[in-house]
């Protein structure tokens, strides 16, 4: 696996225009953050070599090379699911690989259901904690370098990031929730059931990513920072049926107010 990570990062080196420390993991109906980049290169996943091809409505699958703001960045325009068939391993192997880029701070964004009574659809949650609910770790099997055997993880998402990002909310006049987001296998939406059950374990919103990614991160020393935009809510009298169409509207329609606040944290970190 190692000597596949290096190999990918090393074509990927011949290709980038500068040595970015910021990446970018762009998720379902947040694709149009790229809008805000200037591009310098783009490459599909498929021409990457031991890439993995993104199968999701939404999910573009290409690796950018550019510029946000004054910053040089990764982003990743689409990203992989355990429930695609993939490994944990293959979910998370753009982490492995941008970590041998240089990359030191990660943003990744996502899609969830809200289980807090008091969130709405639409509204954006700053993810403080999370729960693996996946059916596998990604560290299972052999210990890739240079992380250690047993990671810490009583600080996955950055505490310092969080106060930016509030900071910056505050400035724009931006509301945001603070919550912790509970990782499943997927491709389900919950059942009624579910969210009882998950709000009960303490999970403030539901999805069906972003855990492994910060776990391999966090992993390799990467600090990070997730936000979820609340697309459904599982909160009893609320629930409706859900379907990705829709998901991907109620993602679209908050965007906006989620790019504007990565964008300025990128600047400022």
């Amino acid at each position: 696996m190692y000597s596949k990570i290096q190999e990918t990062a090393s074509w990927l080196k011949e290709r980038m225009p500068a040595r970015p420390e910021t990446a970018i993991i762009l998720g379902t109906g947040l694709g149009r953050l790229s809008e805000e980049i200037k591009k310098e290169v783009v490459i599909p996943y498929k021409e990457i070599p031991n890439f993995p091809v993104s199968t999701v409505e939404g999910h573009e699958g290409k690796f950018i090379f550019g510029k946000l703001g004054s910053k040089d960045i990764i982003a990743m325009e689409g990203r992989f699911h355990y429930y695609e068939g993939y490994s944990m391993k293959e979910v998370t192997f753009p982490i492995r690989v941008m970590n041998e880029l240089g990359i030191k701070t990660l943003f990744v964004s996502n899609a969830a259901g809200g289980t807090n009574p008091s969130f709405r659809i639409g509204d954006l949650m700053i993810i403080t904690d999370h729960i693996n609910f996946m059916p596998e770790n990604p560290l299972h099997g052999p210990n890739i370098p240079p992380g250690p055997r047993f990671p810490d993880m009583s600080e996955a998402y950055n505490t310092d990031l969080i106060e930016l990002a509030d900071q910056i909310a505050a400035e724009q006049g931006i509301k945001v929730k603070h919550g912790v987001y509970l990782g499943t296998q997927g491709p389900t939406y919950e059942t009624p059931s579910e969210y009882r059950m998950f709000a009960r374990f303490g999970a403030d919103a539901v999805g069906m990513s972003t855990v492994p990614e910060v776990i391999v991160a966090r992993h390799c020393g990467i600090r990070c920072f997730g936000i979820s935009i609340i697309t459904d809510l599982g909160v009893n009298g609320k629930i409706v049926k859900v379907t990705h169409e829709n998901v991907q509207k109620a993602a679209n329609e908050a965007q906006p107010r989620m790019a504007a606040i990565m964008k300025e944290m990128i600047n400022r970190s």
